[in-house]
Protein backbone atom coordinates (compact mmCIF):
# COMPACT_ATOMS: atom_id res chain seq x y z
CA UNK A 1 0.00 0.00 0.00
CA UNK A 2 1.17 3.51 -0.75
CA UNK A 3 -0.20 6.69 0.82
CA UNK A 4 -1.23 9.14 -1.89
CA UNK A 5 -0.71 12.87 -1.54
CA UNK A 6 -4.45 13.49 -1.87
CA UNK A 7 -5.25 11.55 1.30
CA UNK A 8 -2.81 13.34 3.59
CA UNK A 9 -5.03 16.23 4.67
CA UNK A 10 -7.97 14.00 5.65
CA UNK A 11 -5.62 11.75 7.60
CA UNK A 12 -3.99 14.74 9.29
CA UNK A 13 -7.35 16.25 10.29
CA UNK A 14 -8.48 12.90 11.70
CA UNK A 15 -5.19 12.51 13.58
CA UNK A 16 -5.44 15.96 15.15
CA UNK A 17 -9.14 15.47 15.97
CA UNK A 18 -8.28 12.31 17.92
CA UNK A 19 -4.95 13.30 19.47
CA UNK A 20 -5.77 16.89 20.40
CA UNK A 21 -8.31 16.29 23.19
CA UNK A 22 -6.29 13.38 24.58
CA UNK A 23 -2.92 15.14 24.69
CA UNK A 24 -4.39 18.46 25.82
CA UNK A 25 -6.08 16.71 28.76
CA UNK A 26 -3.00 14.63 29.65
CA UNK A 27 -0.75 17.71 29.57
CA UNK A 28 -3.06 19.88 31.68
CA UNK A 29 -0.94 19.69 34.86
CA UNK A 30 2.37 20.31 33.12
CA UNK A 31 1.13 23.25 31.00
CA UNK A 32 -1.65 25.30 32.63
CA UNK A 33 -2.43 27.47 29.58
CA UNK A 34 -4.99 25.57 27.44
CA UNK A 35 -4.27 27.66 24.33
CA UNK A 36 -0.58 26.83 24.60
CA UNK A 37 -1.38 23.11 25.04
CA UNK A 38 -3.55 23.14 21.92
CA UNK A 39 -0.87 24.93 19.91
CA UNK A 40 1.86 22.54 21.09
CA UNK A 41 -0.16 19.43 20.23
CA UNK A 42 -1.00 20.74 16.76
CA UNK A 43 2.63 21.73 16.15
CA UNK A 44 3.88 18.34 17.34
CA UNK A 45 1.56 16.67 14.84
CA UNK A 46 2.62 19.04 12.07
CA UNK A 47 6.20 18.03 12.81
CA UNK A 48 5.60 14.27 12.72
CA UNK A 49 2.60 13.44 10.55
CA UNK A 50 4.11 14.35 7.15
CA UNK A 51 7.06 12.03 7.82
CA UNK A 52 4.76 9.18 8.81
CA UNK A 53 2.68 9.73 5.68
CA UNK A 54 5.34 10.54 3.07
CA UNK A 55 8.71 9.30 4.31
CA UNK A 56 8.02 6.07 6.17
CA UNK A 57 5.57 4.94 3.49
CA UNK A 58 8.50 5.03 1.06
CA UNK A 59 10.88 3.18 3.36
CA UNK A 60 8.56 0.37 4.51
CA UNK A 61 5.58 -1.51 3.18
CA UNK A 62 2.57 0.14 4.79
CA UNK A 63 0.62 -2.28 6.93
CA UNK A 64 3.63 -4.33 7.97
CA UNK A 65 5.00 -4.60 11.48
CA UNK A 66 8.19 -2.89 10.30
CA UNK A 67 6.21 0.11 9.07
CA UNK A 68 4.13 0.26 12.25
CA UNK A 69 7.16 0.14 14.54
CA UNK A 70 9.17 2.67 12.53
CA UNK A 71 6.40 5.18 11.79
CA UNK A 72 4.61 5.09 15.12
CA UNK A 73 7.90 4.85 17.01
CA UNK A 74 9.07 7.98 15.20
CA UNK A 75 5.84 9.84 15.95
CA UNK A 76 5.87 8.92 19.64
CA UNK A 77 9.56 9.67 20.13
CA UNK A 78 9.55 12.95 18.21
CA UNK A 79 6.37 14.22 19.87
CA UNK A 80 7.67 13.26 23.32
CA UNK A 81 10.92 15.15 22.69
CA UNK A 82 8.93 18.12 21.40
CA UNK A 83 6.79 18.16 24.57
CA UNK A 84 9.81 17.87 26.89
CA UNK A 85 11.60 20.71 25.11
CA UNK A 86 8.47 22.89 24.92
CA UNK A 87 6.94 22.38 28.37
CA UNK A 88 9.15 23.37 31.26
CA UNK A 89 9.29 20.71 33.96
CA UNK A 90 7.67 17.94 31.92
CA UNK A 91 9.57 14.70 32.41
CA UNK A 92 10.50 12.35 29.62
CA UNK A 93 8.45 9.47 30.98
CA UNK A 94 5.29 11.54 31.16
CA UNK A 95 5.91 12.94 27.67
CA UNK A 96 6.29 9.42 26.26
CA UNK A 97 3.04 8.32 27.91
CA UNK A 98 1.18 11.34 26.48
CA UNK A 99 2.56 10.76 22.98
CA UNK A 100 2.00 6.99 23.12
CA UNK A 101 -1.60 7.23 24.31
CA UNK A 102 -2.51 9.95 21.79
CA UNK A 103 -0.79 8.18 18.89
CA UNK A 104 -2.20 4.81 19.85
CA UNK A 105 -5.71 6.23 19.83
CA UNK A 106 -5.30 7.99 16.49
CA UNK A 107 -3.72 4.90 14.95
CA UNK A 108 -6.61 2.70 16.12
CA UNK A 109 -9.28 5.13 14.91
CA UNK A 110 -7.41 5.58 11.63
CA UNK A 111 -7.41 1.83 11.03
CA UNK A 112 -11.13 1.64 11.74
CA UNK A 113 -11.90 4.56 9.43
CA UNK A 114 -9.68 3.04 6.73
CA UNK A 115 -11.74 -0.16 6.88
CA UNK A 116 -15.11 1.59 6.94
CA UNK A 117 -14.31 4.46 4.55
CA UNK A 118 -11.10 3.62 2.63
CA UNK A 119 -11.74 6.33 0.04
CA UNK A 120 -11.03 9.04 2.63
CA UNK A 121 -7.30 8.35 2.60
CA UNK A 122 -6.88 7.72 -1.11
Amino acid sequence: MFFPVSGWFAAFVLTVAIELPIAVWLLRRAEPDPRRRVALVVLANLATHPAVWYVFSQMFLVGTVDYLVAAEGWAIAAEAVFYVVSIRGLGGGRAIVVAAVANGASFAVGRIVDVLRPELFR
